[in-house]
């Protein structure tokens, strides 16, 4: 199977079709190689429509909304970007393309050292990575100007809205536990917070303290 081929066509019926118009952002998702982050057996379904399964009941979500919501950030390229929810790692190595260090939380470690060994073969030396509860953030990497959270949350941390810059967006899926809207909050320069509402989505479940818990 041709990869490039692939790429390119998920690129133009997707990505560019479906509306997504900031070059940086194409850009990107024609160079990141989605099939190395999916299952070996599932590389030749890498540049479908769809989301997939990576293992430990997570997903890699679909080509669409990953350009989206990376759209949605309104990256420059000198930002730091903060990810909550690694998973196979695949929307950390688009981040990586559009700034200048992205951190980035997985709390399972299965999927965190998968994602760490990508990062190191591919040579995504711009990526952070640690092991922990992503509704809390990283206060220690703090402020970050762009704040992306691939999985569902009943509502938006403070942890991530208080560690977001002023000027700062954050892009999140908020809904229930199995359908959601994303929301798009702005930090204003004067600390106010504009928030709008995009697309309806399904993710998965935010765990953490400020999210689902494991239980529910």
């Amino acid at each position: 199977m041709n990869f490039d081929i692939s790429r390119k066509k998920m690129v133009d019926t997707q990505i560019i079709a479906r509306g997504i118009k900031d070059r940086r952002v194409i850009e990107a998702m024609l160079k990141t190689p989605r099939h190395l982050f999916v299952q070996e057996a599932m590389a030749s379904q890498a540049y479908n429509d769809t989301s997939l399964p990576i293992g430990d009941k997570q997903t890699i979500s679909q080509p669409h909304m990953v350009a989206l919501m990376t759209e949605m950030l309104e990256l420059a390229g000198s930002e730091t970007v903060l990810e909550i929810g690694t998973g196979s790692g695949y929307q950390a190595a688009v981040l990586s393309c559009l700034a200048r260090r992205v951190c980035t939380i997985e709390r399972i470690p299965s999927l965190a050292a998968k994602a760490r060994r990508l990062f190191d073969t591919l040579g995504l030396t711009n990526i952070a990575m640690k092991i922990d509860d992503g509704t809390v953030g990283w206060a220690a990497e703090a402020p970050f100007d762009a704040i992306i959270v691939t999985a569902g949350a009943p509502d938006i941390p403070e942890a991530l809205v208080s560690q977001l810059a002023a000027g700062g967006r954050l892009i999140i899926p908020v809904g229930d536990q199995t359908d959601q809207e994303l929301v798009r909050l702005v930090k204003n320069e004067d600390g106010t917070l504009s928030q709008e509402k995009s697309v309806a989505c399904r993710f998965v479940r935010l765990i953490g303290k400020d999210g689902w818990s494991e239980n529910q």
